[in-house]
């Protein structure tokens, strides 16, 4: 997830095009290379994606 500056629409469109492009189209098995951290898979980043819906960003 990328930075909103805390703009909740923003936010909106970027969760919903990550959840369903991505989380809601690809295998748990997935992995992910996000530029920054370490390598992950779908399947381990899924858990998180109520904590980013409640963070908001």
């Amino acid at each position: 997830m990328g930075n909103t500056r805390k703009d909740p629409q923003a936010f909106a469109s970027l969760i919903h095009d990550v959840e369903t492009k991505i989380f809601d189209a690809l295998p748990d098995e997935t992995w992910v290379y996000p530029g920054h951290g370490n390598d992950t898979t779908l399947g381990a980043e899924r858990p998180h994606l109520p904590e980013w819906h409640a963070r908001g960003w």
